[in-house]
């Protein structure tokens, strides 16, 4: 029997796209930014989300636009399950949690500052490294004098500060020497318009790690581990963009992931040990993917969070969240109704799924 609560879903931030938006993912070079809309999700995603939270509740769509605070007094649900990107400024994915806020709404998911710290990968940095979360060492170029100024030895690594979804990030954002680093970062600023992150590259296996739950009872799914040797020939080791939306296709898809990943136990547990290190230093809540890389010694770094992971329900899109949770033995509609779950007992005490099993 369903309980009577109820879960609203804030769709993708502000209006989507006008109906000449190609079904493809591929460049437009006519926009501000050739890959302005990749975080959004598409009409397939939020269509499995409203699918799955309507087996716990009654779901209500609400857009995440500038109708999005009247709508949410109006209808003023149990709780917001909150997927919305935003899609301007370093604060964007803060916008729809933070009017929840200030309306009294509960929402699912990470606060508006834990949202903001993510998406800015050098606040995020800071906050790792303060609390001994091992992440590889890094500047912020606000100018192209900056890069030139960096001290960093090469090779490094470069892509915008405040963006995700690998937007920017391709084969050009490594850096050999001096000359490629002020050319890519000098691209970058002029493209996305905000600070550009350099760091040490990490020339070891890259991981990404599913974490679901609250405090002492955060767990990590199984891991994926990435696999480059499936990239076409010549491309260098990087999951970005061309990888992850433009080589790998639900027709011809690139069998980059291996989960659970097959790799020693004792790296296994230190990248969960660094993972849960990185979720628990942002504060971050009910769920989120961490990815990883390894230093030249093997160690695993954390490169990023993704506090709304990317939730894609068709398995030949290769969504990392969904994958670990399939091999953990959860379909879709289980790992979404289990965030919800998650988020609920956290707002109110209670099961949203006990009802269900009853």
């Amino acid at each position: 029997m369903k309980p009577e609560v109820s879960a609203a879903s804030a769709g993708a931030a502000i209006d989507s796209p006008t109906t000449d938006e190609p079904p493809s993912r591929a460049l437009r070079p006519n926009l501000p930014q050739p890959d302005l809309y990749i975080e959004w999700d598409d009409p397939a995603t939020i269509d499995a989300v409203e699918h799955a939270l309507a087996l716990v509740g009654e779901v209500i769509r609400l857009e995440a636009n500038q109708d999005f605070p009247a709508k949410l007094l109006d209808y003023r649900p149990d709780f917001v399950f909150n997927v919305a990107e935003g899609l301007v400024g370093p604060s964007r994915e803060s916008h729809v949690p933070a009017i929840c806020e200030f309306l009294g709404v509960p929402y699912h998911a990470s606060d508006p500052l834990t949202l903001g710290l993510c998406l800015h990968k050098g606040r995020a940095k800071d906050m790792l490294e303060r609390y001994g979360v091992p992440t590889a060492p890094f500047r912020l170029a606000r100018t192209v004098a900056d890069a030139r100024a960096t001290r960093l030895p090469f090779p490094l690594f470069v892509k915008p500060a405040f963006e995700g979804s690998a937007k920017g990030v391709s084969s050009r954002s490594l850096c050999h020497n001096r000359g490629e680093l002020t050319t890519q970062v000098e691209y970058l600023l002029a493209t996305y318009r905000e600070p550009v992150l350099i760091e040490t590259y990490l020339p070891g296996q890259e991981f990404t790690v599913a974490i679901l739950g609250n405090g002492e009872e955060a767990r990590c799914l199984p891991i994926v581990s990435m696999c480059f040797d499936t990239l076409p020939r010549g491309a260098p080791p990087i999951y970005g963009y061309e990888a992850k939306w433009l080589w790998d296709t639900p027709s011809h898809p690139l069998d980059i992931f291996e989960c659970p990943a097959r790799i020693p136990e004792s790296l296994a547990a230190a990248v969960r040990e660094a993972a849960l290190g990185a979720y628990h230093a942002l504060d971050c809540r009910d769920w989120c993917r961490v990815d990883l890389r390894c230093d030249a010694s093997g160690r695993p770094m954390v490169v990023e969070l993704n506090p709304l992971p990317g939730i894609l329900p068709d398995p030949r899109d290769n969504s990392c969240f969904p994958k670990a949770a399939a091999a953990a033995g959860m379909s879709y509609d289980e790992l979404i109704c289990t965030v919800a779950d998650i988020a609920w007992r956290r707002i109110s005490g209670g099961s949203l799924l006990a009802g269900v099993a009853s």
